[in-house]
């Protein structure tokens, strides 16, 4: 007990206002408790203001997502092992042409398994679509649809292992790698944050791009940050979801002091920290340098969150020389004060902020945006549906996903682009040809609708074949 009042002193120490889950701690009877008990202080894994007594509706989200980080921290290695095969297989058939070829090599003992550290191997979200060239016809000269297109491929890319991710900029994008990297969780007491940077440098322009990687479908960690449901209120900035402040570099029991404060068991940096001392030693070395942010899912909030901290911090630089920030597929990160502040910082200093959501994507709808959860998008939303043809607008249709009166028609949209998949290389290029494995996932879509219009797949060719009107102010949003 008296460790755990200290907790609450420290955490206080940055918010005086907050909620912070701590699965790990739970017990079977504590966790049951939660559903007919209004008063969460003083619960073992529940840290929380003497503000925080909550609805009944509100505890059962919270035990929901206990539960289901619960599940996720037992059957993370379950999960790795499974991500693991399931890549090793595709990779094995991509060697091997097919699986006959494949069978048969086998029996001749004539096999050659597949590196999982070289640049020939692909992850489970490459095999959905293996585009790594940019696509020519869009070139620096138009600006923000530029930008976009090369953000979407990089946050594509950051789900590759280094050596396929250096292959693909130096080889194919013909920049510069400055490197892939993990950073450390200090709730998780884990790695659980990669990303990589690159340069876009040219005669007319000199562009560092930040990109994050999102969540892999079989990294439980990941997902943990997804479902944690914990938030700090901010003096000033409102409510933050605390899984992904966490995820950033959140420091424990600290916040987020504006040095990062030394700790023996973290065997990696902070990411907010080492990004932001890694650009502020690029950018110094040229006054032209720029750079940008961009994420695909978890990444795209980082992407976000990271210049919020930067405001905190009052990053005079950094803020001066960041062009613009990209995301896709992008969670709720903030309540509507957050939200507010976020505008007005971001318009203050200048700085373009662009949230693509394609179609029934069902991740940008989470967190729930209602009267319990609180959770806000904001910043300029770049809408596209299934013919990719964009626009902007306030909120996505369906703004929280789940709805009995949507489910039809959104299953009958997951109809319409599993029968696109066959037909989009014959109107737009050989290019949009979707594998075999890219249509199983539309497969899946046609029972959870929402999940295939995640993928990668459908955010790069909305920057390819969506209007580039989208980005040109000022222009009216769409109610």
């Amino acid at each position: 007990m008296e460790g755990q009042e200290k907790s609450k002193e420290c955490d206080k120490g940055f918010s005086s206002n907050f909620m912070l889950l701590k699965p790990e701690e739970v017990s079977f009877v504590d966790l049951f408790r939660i559903l007919y008990s209004s008063n969460l202080d003083g619960r073992g894994f529940v840290d929380s203001s003497s503000e925080t007594a909550e609805s009944f509706r509100y505890r059962w989200l919270i035990f929901i997502s206990i539960v289901a980080q619960k599940m996720l921290i037992f059957t993370a290695k379950p999960m790795a092992w499974m991500g693991s095969t399931i890549e090793m297989f595709l990779n094995l058939l991509a060697i091997n042409k097919n699986f006959f070829v494949l069978l048969i090599n086998l029996m001749r003992g004539k096999d050659e398994w597949p590196d999982r550290d070289s640049a020939t191997f692909i992850s489970f979200i490459g095999n959905m679509d293996k585009r790594m060239k940019l696509d020519t016809e869009i070139k620096p000269e138009h600006g923000c649809s530029y930008y976009s297109a090369l953000s979407m491929m990089a946050s594509k890319a950051s789900y590759e292992n280094p050596a396929y991710i250096q292959t693909i900029v130096n080889d194919h994008w013909k920049m510069e790698y400055l490197g892939f990297f993990d950073h450390w969780n200090d709730y998780q007491e884990k790695a659980t944050t990669q990303l990589f940077l690159c340069r876009d440098k040219s005669e007319n322009h000199d562009t560092i791009v930040v990109a994050f990687r999102g969540t892999e479908p079989f990294d439980a960690d990941a997902w943990c940050s997804d479902f944690d449901l914990s938030w700090y209120e901010l003096q000033g900035m409102g409510r933050i979801h605390g899984g992904f402040m966490k995820a950033l570099g959140l420091q424990k029991n600290v916040g987020w002091p504006m040095e990062c404060k030394e700790n023996p068991s973290r065997k990696e940096p902070l990411a907010y920290y080492f990004v932001r001392d890694k650009l502020k030693s690029l950018l110094t070395e040229s006054e032209n340098t720029k750079y940008i942010l961009t994420g695909h899912s978890l990444g795209g909030a980082l992407a976000i969150l990271f210049p919020a901290i930067l405001f905190l911090h009052e990053e005079k630089l950094l803020l001066q020389r960041l062009k613009g920030i990209y995301t896709y597929g992008q969670p709720r990160v903030g309540d509507e004060k957050f939200g507010n502040y976020m505008e007005n910082k971001l318009e203050e200093h200048k700085i373009r902020y662009f949230r693509t959501v394609y179609c029934n994507d069902m991740v940008p709808r989470l967190p729930y945006d209602d009267k319990d959860l609180l959770f806000k998008h904001f910043g300029t939303c770049v809408y596209y549906n299934r013919h990719y043809q964009g626009k902007v607008v306030r909120e996505t249709p369906n703004k929280n996903y789940f709805s009995p009166l949507s489910a039809i028609p959104m299953m009958i949209n997951a109809g319409c682009e599993l029968i696109r998949s066959f037909t989009l290389c014959y109107s737009k290029g050989p290019e949009y040809k979707e594998g075999w494995f890219m249509r199983v996932f539309r497969i899946i879509g046609l029972v959870m609708p929402g999940v295939s219009a995640h993928s990668t797949q459908d955010y790069v060719n909305s920057t390819r074949l969506g209007s580039s009107d989208v980005f040109h102010p000022p222009q009216e949003m769409i109610p």
